[in-house]
């Protein structure tokens, strides 16, 4: 049967209806006609629908120069179909506004509904369209000559394209989220129409502006929600006429075979998925249906093995994938499945990894990066041997995949059966916790399946068809990133009740270097603050995963919000770049910049630097920030729960606990703050007034000591003001910022002296030695020595003056992120 007929006729089968009307200047179009197909998209037939033969009536020359003429006429279509897609998203951004809005136009789940998969598959089209119009402009800017015309490696050769469509057609699998959608999405648009104005309104007007002429077409609703439905049913085609024009030795020919296989199977699989539907029925008339898969860890007494995950409407099914040998098919074998009613989840962080299996992946990850570094030297050279190495690299990458997940998915059914998922990504982690949540939380009665027919039909239903391995792209992305990103995570709002929260940040690329960050967990708030850096190495990284998760006592950590964004080369440099992201109701702000540089092996240790005994400024440019962590995290968590402690800062706590906590600061700044949360209150004050002490340099230069003793002189309070203020303009940035952070801080203890009988004279006894010492005698100091009683003296006197200053300057926590460039809101 012919497969884009059969389409033609399913949608026919939905009533879609066509809604034109003629305005001027406006064309009239009939969206739903088949579009003019050029002379290279014949239709397919059953009869001829294997590989096609190489034709052998045309010259070498002549196969290639239509070889050509088929890639500039899908290049054209490419850019018609994301205008199309492009006029389709224009609405979404007003339409998701409104929907918190108290009149919206469409409800939020509507929203997603209508929209759904959509800017997935704009950005999947976008980045294949921007690949090959780059490829076609390089070969079409070179021109061979007389003698090169004649010889075998014509420059048709050397046009490679295979491995972009590869990479489009591996992530067809969207298509399959949008197909299933697809329903009840025109049903929201049907609905909404005949009951909203304001909505009608838009969806009979939707204009597509023409490039060519400059002219606009006018679109309905319904019409373009079509247009991805009718280009999934063209792919084949396409795929099929360019194989037909590629000569069997180009280095396309075997990348286009398996792009041409994996379509024709993603099509075979909606068919079938479509008959299974109407062939099972579960309670509630639903039907079960392909939800989403994809390639997990599962752990078995010990043993990690990756497996295929396939989720379907009422149960969880795990295979072993066999990849098929030479002319035969891939196959699945059953392992274990879960019914979906009544599945309890939790997802939590895997504890930290031994030494041995540290050090093994250390080991893999090191062959890796010379792997890779062997690939970039071959470059088109040896042609035999780059294969060998590539195949080690996918190797050793499905040993890291297998081996180096850390977030465990707890899976337990009702019956007492439970099984353990790794992965790599929180992200990902979320994604499918998501889709079983959702599916649980509907009522759904399990018919017991055919576990045989349902296995064997996962080689057509996929829509995940091999792991994420980056050395699977055949030839390198020149837009992904190879340096060092770094990422300043800054503050949240708009979270729906005060919580300890921290961020995850993921990106993507060959996995040499870690690829995962967290911040510290905030203090409880509705508005946390971080202004940490979070640093990568990269190679090949094209897209940063952010996540915004929240900590309570007692309770699981939970996502509130996650978002991708695409990392370009172009719009990335090395100076700060200022961005507010969306993540579901939370709005997050963060600046990246991006340093490209030829990368080191990898590190076996990614050791923090110590905090302890180390130059403040050292520190501070360390972090990125102005007020080093570990004193604003202490700050924080004293004024959390200890401003109301009797003797705060003067009782101090056991030394096992300070002990124990400058070890984790000096080692690990999230594993500190999880210490902190849970340790005496007199401890965290105790840790933070260590600090202080063993700074090599004291906060207040040494060298401003005897100014500030003969400011003190000064009888008159304000003029002793203004000259001890003065002279702390003269300390360097950090200090004096940390400085001024500490005093507010000491002030707002000293509010509650009534309680914690901490008055700033107290106060400053306690930190005066601390923050002020005298230059050491021999050093370069020529002026008048201190005997020890007047120098405690002078030590309390000037932190107690700053401390009954009540117009104190404020204090800039953190190095300023901005750059010229307006700040830019992305909302995914």
């Amino acid at each position: 049967m012919d497969v884009y007929q059969e389409a033609v006729r399913y949608l026919e089968s939905q009533h879609v209806p066509v809604v034109v009307e003629a305005e001027p200047d406006i064309l009239e179009e009939d969206v739903f006609q088949e579009e003019a197909v050029s002379c290279f998209l014949s239709p397919l037939q059953a009869e001829n629908i294997d590989f096609p033969d190489t034709p052998t009536s045309c010259s070498l020359e002549e196969m290639l120069e239509r070889r050509l003429a088929v890639l500039k006429g899908i290049l054209e279509s490419e850019e018609v179909y994301l205008r199309e897609l492009e006029a389709l998203l224009m609405p979404m951004k007003a339409l998701r506004a409104s929907a918190g809005t108290s009149q919206p136009v469409l409800s939020g789940r509507q929203v997603q509904t209508v929209f759904y998969q959509v800017p997935e598959l704009r950005d999947m089209h976008q980045s294949f369209y921007s690949g090959l119009k780059a490829r076609l402009s390089t070969h079409c800017q070179t021109e061979p000559s007389p003698s090169q015309e004649s010889k075998m490696n014509h420059t048709g050769f050397e046009l490679r394209v295979g491995d972009l469509f590869l990479k489009m057609v591996n992530q067809i699998g969207l298509y399959g989220g949008f197909i299933e959608n697809y329903e009840e999405a025109v049903e929201v648009v049907r609905k909404c129409t005949q009951s909203d104005p304001r909505f009608r309104t838009l969806a009979e007007s939707m204009m597509l502006n023409n490039s060519a002429d400059k002219t606009r077409t006018k679109y309905t609703f319904e019409a373009l929600l079509y247009k991805p439905l009718d280009r999934v049913t063209k792919t084949t085609l396409v795929l099929r006429e360019l194989l037909k024009t590629t000569p069997a030795e180009h280095d396309d020919y075997v990348a286009l075979q398996e792009t041409l296989r994996l379509s024709r199977s993603f099509l075979s699989g909606v068919n079938e998925s479509s008959q299974c539907k109407r062939e099972v029925m579960l309670s509630h008339e639903m039907r079960r249906q392909l939800m989403r898969d994809g390639f997990v860890v599962d752990v078995s007494e010990g043993d990690r093995s990756l497996r295929h995950l396939f989720l379907y409407t009422d149960l969880l099914l795990c295979t072993r994938f066999k990849h098929a040998t030479r002319g035969k098919q891939d196959q699945y074998r059953f392992c274990w499945y879960l019914p979906l009613a009544g599945l309890k989840l939790r997802w939590v962080a895997d504890q930290e990894q031994s030494s041995d299996t540290h050090l093994r992946l250390h080991t893999v990850r090191t062959k890796m990066y010379l792997l890779r570094q062997q690939l970039q030297q071959q470059g088109s050279r040896g042609v035999l041997l780059a294969a060998r190495s590539r195949k080690k690299l996918e190797q050793m990458e499905l040993m890291l995949l297998t081996h180096s997940p850390v977030y465990r998915l707890e899976l337990h059914s009702p019956s007492g059966k439970s099984h353990t998922l790794l992965l790599s990504s929180l992200y990902e982690l979320e994604e499918w916790r998501e889709a079983i949540h959702k599916l649980t939380t509907e009522n759904i009665e399990t018919v017991p399946p055919d576990l045989l027919t349902l296995t064997s039909a996962c080689v057509k239903l996929r829509m995940t068809q091999q792991p994420p391995l980056q050395s699977s792209s055949a030839v390198e992305d020149k837009e992904s990133l190879c340096g060092t990103l770094s990422v300043a995570i800054h503050s949240a709002c708009g979270l729906q009740q005060a919580t300890c929260v921290y961020v995850c940040v993921e990106v993507d690329g060959y996995g040499f270097y870690d690829t995962q960050a967290q911040t510290h967990s905030s203090v409880c708030s509705l508005n946390p603050h971080w202004d940490q850096e979070l640093s990568f190495q990269v190679d090949g990284a094209q897209k940063l995963q952010v996540l915004c998760v929240s900590q309570s006592d007692g309770q699981d950590d939970a996502v509130l919000g996650k978002t991708t964004l695409r990392l370009e080369s172009k719009s990335l440099n090395k100076r700060w770049r200022r961005q507010t992201l969306q993540l579901g109701e939370v709005e997050l702000t963060l600046s990246l910049k991006f340093n490209p540089h030829p990368l080191e092996p990898p590190s076996s240790t990614a050791q923090q630097h110590p905090v302890f005994c180390v130059p403040i400024e050292t520190v501070a440019q360390q972090e990125g920030v102005m007020v080093p962590h570990v004193v604003r995290c202490c700050v924080e968590e004293v004024e959390r729960r200890g401003m109301d402690e009797l003797g705060i800062y003067r009782i101090s706590g056991t030394t096992s606990d300070i002990s124990t906590l400058k070890a984790a600061f000096n080692s690990n700044l999230r594993e500190a703050v999880t210490r902190l949360r849970s340790m005496e209150v007199n401890a965290v004050s105790g840790v933070l007034k260590l600090y202080f002490r063993e700074l090599p340099e004291p906060l207040i230069p040494a060298e401003l000591f005897q100014s500030l003793a003969t400011a003190l002189d000064i009888q008159d309070m304000n003029a002793r003001l203004v000259s001890m203020l003065s002279l702390l303009q003269s300390c360097p940035d950090t200090n004096r910022h940390t400085f001024l952070y500490l005093m507010h801080h000491l002030q707002r203890v000293s509010e509650k002296q009534d309680i914690n009988k901490m008055s700033l004279l107290n106060l400053a006894t306690v930190f005066g030695p601390s923050l002020l010492r005298p230059p050491v005698a021999g050093l370069g100091h020529d002026g008048p020595t201190v005997d020890i009683s007047q120098e405690v003296v002078v030590q309390v006197q000037v932190v107690f003056c700053y401390l009954q200053c009540n117009n104190l300057p404020e204090a800039q926590i953190s190095v300023a992120h901005d750059t010229d460039a307006d700040d830019e809101t992305t909302h995914m």
